[in-house]
């Protein structure tokens, strides 16, 4: 493949950025939000040309008979350590990354386009299309590194450009709270992220992804015999790599960031915190899951982080109000579920059917983006009519948004795992695939889903049946209704792939090892996972769909639960007392006071005696020579009395 393309799919955001950020203060806000979207526009077409290519072309750079090939387009030295040892920055495509370079420039293109009508207006509107732009340029700069530190490179100009975006409200101080959390808990993680690289690379003498990922016994050879508190070297180093994915990707005990992220633009959250930034932990494993195949210790890590922290996050939004919220925990939830399809993929250095549990993780990751994107659209619209990110705010709006309510239900169906929908297919193939590891984890994760179900239809319901305000009263004679065509467009968009994707033959596209895996369901899992959802959603039902006490008189028969998960479970507050109270209080003041009073004050005092022995032998520079004679004498004197003594 000529590297033309490739490179314009990544100079074009580049661009986009630069001159939106320089030159955009000049430009009105209609030819800004243009240039932008023509610009993403432009990527999604040469995307979607490369991506179909790699699958399609059969052109044998990508593909051997059946298997499909790794292929590196370019790859330029760019620091040269030793001879092995280099950092490159290049164009990977593989099945992953061609899968990647769909979803990043489909769901971008959709913000772009929602955004025109959603930002309307708003200061800053070049400043936003620019932010975008950097996003968009950095999340695919990621996905198509060659190497471990170029991917790093990238991990942080997304954790920068995520920075930028939750912060776009900067006057607001809830927004700029937000995006520092979110910052500082990603730095932390990634400080794991980088020793883990360093560990790596100390020991492979190597960074590119095609030596370690194509000869993986070749790794583990060179971890031989290094052991650290009991477990190999390979997965210390797999396991530090992996917190950089814990915290990009919002895992316990580092999930405490997105949340609070909702504070920045609602189409933000659904270009970054739902589709493509928060998948980047997901998609980190998965390019280096040759290599964690071979540690069964950082693959139960995997899965044990990510079935607990699938839990809590669904625990946590079934008692949240704000919908933003509710579906920022849901990402959490559906992202985890990703994790474990990974962590149960292989067992004893064997993968599971074929590795099920990679493909299926890449078709949730691909069926996910479409339909939160969708949902999280549809509730920038809905915050759009009633201005108000409550459901308190909301309920009958079916009667008023027609448009935003059919493409929000079949965003919950997808969810919630119901056929014919995205989500039904893919969550299956997880669900199979954790009941072939064990049948621990297939009730766990089913159990995962059925909550899923509930808490999106318990939104669905609180937002478009439960009560009907008096909408015209509470917002001055007008009533909510679908917003234009650049918001609705999206909505419809991602509404149809979000009922068709689930069809998609992803098996002969996305495997770990480039072979077809012809995806087969197991209706004894997938009828009874859908007869689990479809019974929450009655249950659903049943409490929200017409007003009445019955969730009151629930949450009341056990307060402290709801109470409890409405507050996350107090993880803010158990953060903010370890380091207030401990870290700070506790240690650093108790430091400052020494370094204060005892480092400062015997450097104070030294200086104290030397000023008040300098001004009492101040007299001794008198300008009088016969003084500085006698002086001079007098120490003479006394010198020969010392050395008279010292020789006697």
């Amino acid at each position: 493949m000529d590297i033309t393309i490739p490179i314009l799919i990544l100079a074009i955001p580049l661009f986009m950025f630069l001159l939106l950020g320089l030159a955009g203060v000049k430009m009105s806000h209609k030819l800004a939000g243009t240039l932008g979207t023509l610009g993403m526009g432009t990527v999604l077409v040469l995307s979607y040309y490369t991506a179909f290519t790699y699958y399609f072309s059969g052109n044998p750079e990508f593909i051997d008979g059946t298997t499909r090939l790794q292929a590196v387009i370019f790859n330029h030295t760019w620091l040269q350590f030793t001879p092995a040892l280099a950092i490159r920055i290049g164009f990977l495509l593989d099945p992953i990354s061609a899968m990647m370079l769909i979803v990043i420039p489909t769901i971008s293109f959709m913000v772009h386009v929602y955004s025109l009508g959603y930002m309307h207006g708003e200061k800053g509107f070049q400043r936003y299309y620019a932010f975008l732009s950097l996003f968009s340029f950095s999340m695919l700069g990621l996905v198509v590194a060659t190497n471990i530190f170029q991917m790093y490179i990238f991990w942080e100009l997304v954790g920068a450009s995520s920075f930028l975006l939750i912060g776009f409200f900067y006057t607001l101080p809830s927004a700029v709270s937000a995006c520092k959390k979110a910052f500082i808990v990603t730095r932390f993680a990634d400080l794991g992220f980088l020793i883990g690289i360093l560990v790596l690379s100390y020991f492979t003498h190597h960074l590119d992804f095609l030596p370690m990922t194509q000869n993986p016994q070749a790794v583990l050879a060179s971890f031989e015999g290094v052991t650290f508190l009991g477990a190999s070297g390979l997965t210390w180093a797999l396991v530090l790599i992996f917190t950089g994915g814990m915290g990009k990707s919002a895992m316990l005990p580092l999930h405490i960031w997105l949340p609070d992220a909702m504070e920045g633009p609602t189409p933000v959250s659904a270009l970054i915190h739902a589709a493509t930034m928060v998948v980047a932990g997901v998609y980190l494993v998965a390019r280096l899951f040759p290599l964690y195949m071979l540690e069964d210790a950082a693959l139960m890590f995997i899965t044990v982080v990510g079935a607990a922290t699938a839990f809590y996050a669904a625990m946590v939004a079934c008692a949240q109000i704000d919908i933003k919220r509710i579906l920022a925990f849901s990402t959490i939830s559906q992202i985890a579920f990703m994790m474990v399809s990974l962590g149960v993929a292989s067992k004893n250095n064997v993968a599971i059917h074929e590795g099920l549990g990679y493909m299926a993780s890449m078709f949730h990751l691909f069926t996910h983006a479409m339909f939160k994107a969708l949902l999280f659209l549809g509730a920038g619209s809905l915050i759009h009519a009633v201005h108000s990110n409550n459901y308190t705010a909301m309920g009958g709006l079916r009667k008023y948004m027609p448009i935003t309510h059919i493409t929000f239900l079949i965003g919950c169906l997808a969810i919630a795992g119901i056929w014919p929908f995205a989500g039904f297919f893919s969550k299956d193939e997880i669900l199979s695939a954790c009941f072939a590891n064990g049948t621990f984890w297939g009730i766990w994760m089913m159990m995962v889903a059925a909550m899923t179900a509930f808490y999106m239809f318990r939104m669905y319901f609180l937002i478009f049946w439960w009560d009907n305000p008096d909408y015209e009263k509470e917002h001055h004679g007008h009533l909510p209704h679908d917003p234009g065509f650049a918001m609705t467009f999206p909505l419809i968009f991602l509404g149809i792939v979000s009922i068709i994707a689930g069809f998609i033959p992803f098996g002969q596209f996305v495997t770990f090892d480039g072979h077809e895996y012809h995806i087969h369901i197991d209706w004894s899992i997938a009828g009874l996972s859908m007869g689990v959802a479809i019974l929450s959603i009655a249950f659903s039902a049943w409490l929200y769909m017409k007003k009445n006490d019955k969730p009151r008189r629930m949450a009341d028969s056990c307060r402290w639960l709801w109470t409890a998960a409405n507050r996350r479970f107090y993880w803010d507050e158990i953060y903010l007392f370890i380091t207030r109270r401990i870290i700070f209080d506790g240690i650093c003041k108790p430091i400052a006071w020494f370094d204060r009073h005892i480092i400062d004050g015997t450097m104070d005092g030294f200086a104290y005696v030397t000023n008040k022995a300098s001004y009492a032998i101040r007299g001794f520079q008198s300008g009088k020579v016969q003084m500085y004679i006698w002086w001079y004498l007098i120490g003479a004197v006394v010198l020969g009395i010392i050395t008279a003594i010292c020789v006697l």
